[in-house]
């Protein structure tokens, strides 16, 4: 008999999503704005703090094409992003007609390398190809090295697009992510830390910027009587229904986070006795969601005997992202490697993740590690 399966990160309701979609429905708010969507985006506003404005979207894609726009990208310019990260943090580059240029990660936090950031821009300078933008992500949940990060894009004088996919309920010295670029970008994915089944938001202290985002998300459409369009513009906006959703599991937020901080440290108590495995820890400052939680193996071969060994017992488990500039689509960008991300893609592995997992759950998932490890 198969067992029952164990997601890696499956979605989790709290109770109170259907009564605002059902709220909806009986205002017959199902064209895609409405009360849902006000109050939806004023929850995470004030969830971030530090007076920000935020616009719901579509996806957390989306935002990013939307910010990396409002950031002034355009055909052939040149983006810094992080390679180690999913590929929806790059594809917006491409949709602008621009380039990316990869930056390695670093041990610490597993995201971007301050270091080779600044090799980057010196060299993209060098041959007069000075970067419009840096996209810097939360990786797992993961606070990037903010204040490094800040200090080298001011020097230069190139804004961030802070991308928060994996990070909502992350905290540097107590201050939210999402909030430190120029532009940030949420996610609302259905394997994310909340979801609205599909959903993301774009987060910036600058309301102007906020306006032409929504502006933008809703077609360009002039203020004028009839449909009239000076700019080009996309379908990005949520929907009244979805943001409905999104505002029964804002309530249940910081249980959330909770729930997935236990997962991650029962996973390192119970496993931190196995030589052959290695966890992330929290820097000093650093407060990860811990979305997904994350070990690290001897070598590639004990990876695969492990993701393997839990697939036999129905248990979804997945290696950690593969580098961007090792992704067939992107293999002629330029890129500023020193080999850390592609052996933590080698070795590392997501384990189940989700804030719903039982207990008994969590027992078979390192049940079977142990056995193999034995």
């Amino acid at each position: 008999m198969t067992p029952t399966k164990v997601w890696l990160s499956s979605p989790h309701m709290g109770g109170e999503e259907l009564n605002y979609v059902h709220e909806a429905f009986d205002t017959n708010w199902v064209a895609p704005l409405g009360p849902n969507v006000d109050a939806f985006e004023k929850a995470i506003e004030q969830e971030l703090g530090k007076e920000v404005h935020v616009a719901a979207l579509s996806s957390g894609t989306a935002a990013i094409h939307l910010g990396l726009e409002l950031l002034g990208v355009g055909p052939g310019d040149e983006v810094l992003c992080q390679s180690f990260t999913f590929s929806a943090s790059a594809n917006p580059i491409l949709y602008l007609g621009a380039h990316p240029v990869f930056v390695d990660s670093e041990e610490d936090t597993w995201n971007m390398s301050p270091t080779l950031l600044r090799e980057a821009i010196e060299d993209r300078i060098k041959h007069h190809r000075k970067p419009k933008a840096i996209i810097a992500v939360h990786l797992y949940g993961m606070p990037y090295k903010i204040e490094e990060i800040r200090s080298i894009a001011d020097a230069f004088e190139i804004p961030i697009l802070e991308d928060s996919a994996e990070a909502l309920g992350s905290s540097f010295r107590g201050i939210s992510c999402g909030t430190f670029g120029d532009v940030g970008i949420l996610s609302f994915n259905g394997n994310k830390i909340i979801t609205t089944s599909g959903g993301g938001a774009l987060v910036t202290k600058n309301k102007a910027l906020r306006d032409k985002a929504v502006f933008l998300a809703t077609q360009a459409r002039d203020d004028a009587p009839h449909y009239q369009h000076s700019h080009v513009g996309y379908n990005y906006r949520m929907s009244n229904v979805l943001a409905g959703i999104g505002r029964g599991q804002m309530e249940v937020l910081t249980k959330r986070v909770a729930a997935r901080r236990k997962n991650y440290d029962f996973y390192l108590n119970s496993l931190s006795s196995q030589t052959e495995l290695s966890f992330l820890p929290e820097p000093k400052d650093f407060f990860s969601n811990r979305w997904l939680s994350c070990i690290l193996t001897t070598c590639y071969d004990m990876r695969e005997t492990l993701r393997m060994a839990l697939l036999e017992q129905n248990i979804e488990s997945r290696p950690l992202w593969k580098p961007l500039h090792l992704q067939p689509v992107f293999k002629d960008s330029k890129h500023f490697m020193d080999g850390t991300s592609k052996a933590l893609f080698e070795k590392g592995l997501c384990l189940p993740s989700g804030s719903n997992l039982s207990q008994e759950e969590l027992d078979r998932v390192v049940e079977t590690i142990k056995n193999v490890l034995s």
